[in-house]
């Protein structure tokens, strides 16, 4: 169960790692929003279904309630981020921000 749980936090950390990444790397707001959104996302389930699988790990009154605890700020957060990063969207196309688009040399000044 250690071993499933080491697992499960390494790769919600490598999904981590990619949201970063994609932050840091991507042109605009709205394509940053992304992976900030999306992999973030996976990325937490992934750790916080690592974390309940450790917690169960000695099954036992406490672990077991400790571990539903988790999977229910799992759920929740599973069905919060996504809503909010379409609310922060939603934001930005009422401040008016323009999409990145790609210019050519011909059209640039």
């Amino acid at each position: 169960m250690v071993i499933l749980a080491i697992i499960l936090i390494g790769l919600g950390l490598v999904f981590f790692t990619g949201g970063v990444v994609g932050i840091l790397r991507f042109p605009d707001y709205y394509s940053r929003l992304h992976p900030a959104g999306m992999l973030d996302t996976m990325g937490l389930v992934l750790c916080m279904s690592g974390l309940a699988v450790y917690v169960l790990d000695d099954v036992c009154l406490a672990s077991v309630l400790t571990a539903m605890k988790i999977f229910l700020v799992l759920i929740f957060v599973f069905l919060t981020s996504p809503t909010a990063t379409h609310a922060i969207v939603d934001a930005g196309v009422r401040a008016g921000l323009e999409p990145w688009t790609k210019q050519r040399k011909e059209d640039q000044p």
